[in-house]
């Protein structure tokens, strides 16, 4: 039996396929699964069948059905199922009916898109990326922590799944108190800590807040973070681009901008790589105190340092200064979409109600999976075990940027998951530098891509100065991208 379609139909409907088309005997053939299912079963798979042939267009506006005695008797299913089919789709809109003029495809519906697409950042297979960002997604550790996921959907109490605390689990915040205060010098008070998506929502969280009572403007580190002023815009605050010199934030543009709010990566800035000097850390919070400002302080990669122990976070100083974010973004990885805030007594109650209002808090599952993985000392064993893989590769890019660019100056090296590269005149002027190197198939970046008031161009009219990610890179991989990069230029 096949549907027609045709003048015969009530007023309104469209004309579809001519009776018996490949159109028609494809849609019904969906429905021949539908009528083997299990029985409890069967009722539900043949409205859904209806509805998919109906939303992917093979059963087209106007297409007349047949009768539910006819299709029964087709399908080899009970009339009454057929009938409760069509009663349900008709109720839905998927389908009309007119007395004594049979049941019709409406015309309400449209086909629906093919695939959904992914726009996921994704690098060609035959492409080496030495774009920053991203760290060695191979080295998550799959097996602990799907034993902490069994041992937390074993120990979870019911009423724990219901909304949480918009700051985050009490276990969480208690457990990422001891963590912080241990292995960054913060001041962790678990009644100030709250468990966020990431730094990106960290950061528009506070700058909401802060635009409320009336901040206009945040100064960034120039060069630094490209998505800074997407992040202000929609929280409606300007961005103002703060130079750096050898030792951090210049502070004396700093005083000049008039900002009292300033976002800084002072343990491994980003892009360069330096580590804020005790001296310009001392003078960014007298700096802070005079304005009565902010620091805002993004820890992105602050446990990894490879020449002595990690240089602890500013907050650690005065926490009534500083907002401190991380996540484990670079450690773990991003797409578990989880991190940290700890505010200033001021400002923690504004910050936790926006957070309430923007999604009533974190999910409670991960939140109480991350604890035990933090508890049980699983969260330290991957960070040593990722700052071992990490340090190799960054031995094996220097290596092969001495045996490919000699004379190549790399800098930013004693912490991090990125390096700067700064390779002799010759090798320019940059812009031919990266068309060449791009057409070999090599994805890398200048440090004066990440630069927002200039202050990133180059030194001198030749010099090439790149930012070079390795972390997600095998040395292997590492090696022969250097390589290409040599044979291009």
């Amino acid at each position: 039996m096949t549907p027609s379609t045709g003048p015969g139909g009530p007023p309104g409907g469209a004309p579809g396929g001519a009776p018996g088309s490949a159109a028609g005997s494809a849609a019904w053939e969906l429905l021949l699964p539908a009528a083997s299912a299990p029985a409890r079963a069967r009722g539900r798979a043949l409205q859904e069948a209806l509805r998919d042939a109906v939303r992917s267009g093979r059963l087209p506006p106007g297409t007349r059905l047949p009768s539910s005695r006819n299709l029964a008797a087709d399908l080899k299913v009970s009339r009454g199922l057929v009938t409760e089919a069509y009663e349900q789709l008709t109720a839905e809109g998927y389908l009309r009916s007119g007395r004594g003029a049979g049941t019709w495809v409406g015309d309400a519906v449209r086909a629906a898109r093919p695939r959904a697409r992914d726009l996921a950042p994704r690098s060609p297979a035959d492409r080496v990326d030495f774009v920053p960002g991203t760290p060695d997604l191979s080295l998550f550790p799959r097996s602990a922590w799907a034993a902490a996921q069994r041992g937390v959907l074993t120990e979870l109490p019911h009423e724990s799944l219901g909304y949480p605390d918009p700051r985050g689990l009490p276990r969480l915040r208690t457990a990422l108190a001891e963590l912080l205060a241990r292995r960054r010098g913060v001041v962790a008070d678990p009644e100030r800590i709250m468990v966020v998506s990431g730094v990106a929502q960290a950061t528009s969280l506070l700058a909401g807040v802060l635009h409320a009572r009336g901040t206009r403007t945040a100064g960034v580190e120039d060069p630094g973070s490209p998505q800074h002023h997407a992040l202000y815009a929609a929280a409606g605050l300007d961005t103002v681009a703060l130079p750096l010199d050898d030792e951090g934030l210049a502070t004396g543009p700093l005083y000049a901008s008039g900002v009292r709010l300033v976002v800084t990566t002072p343990a491994h800035q980003f892009p360069t790589g330096i580590a804020y000097s005790a001296r310009r850390r001392a003078e960014l919070l007298g700096w802070a105190r005079s304005v009565d400002g902010l620091v805002l302080e993004d820890d992105y990669d602050g446990d990894f340092r490879y020449d002595r122990a990690p240089v602890g976070a500013l907050q650690g100083l005065d926490p009534e200064r500083v907002a401190y974010t991380g996540s484990v973004s670079k450690s773990l990885a991003p797409g578990l979409r989880l991190g940290w805030l700890l505010v200033p007594d001021w400002l923690a109650d504004d910050v936790v109600e926006r957070k309430r209002t923007t999604d009533l808090g974190h999910p409670a599952l991960d939140q109480a999976l991350f604890a035990r993985f933090v508890e049980r000392g699983d969260y330290d064993r991957q960070l040593r075990a990722c700052q071992r893989a990490y340090r190799e590769r960054r031995d094996a890019l220097v290596a092969a940027l001495a045996e490919h660019f000699p004379g190549a100056r790399v800098t930013g090296i004693a912490a991090g998951l990125h390096a700067i590269a700064t390779l002799p005149g010759r090798h320019g002027p940059e812009e031919s530098f990266l068309a060449r190197v791009r057409e070999a198939g090599v994805a890398v970046r200048s440090l004066a891509a990440y630069g927002h008031g200039g202050s990133a161009r180059t030194r001198a009219a030749q010099e090439v100065r790149l930012v070079l990610g390795y972390a997600h890179l095998s040395p292997g991989r590492i090696r022969a991208g250097v390589a290409r990069m040599a044979r291009a230029v």
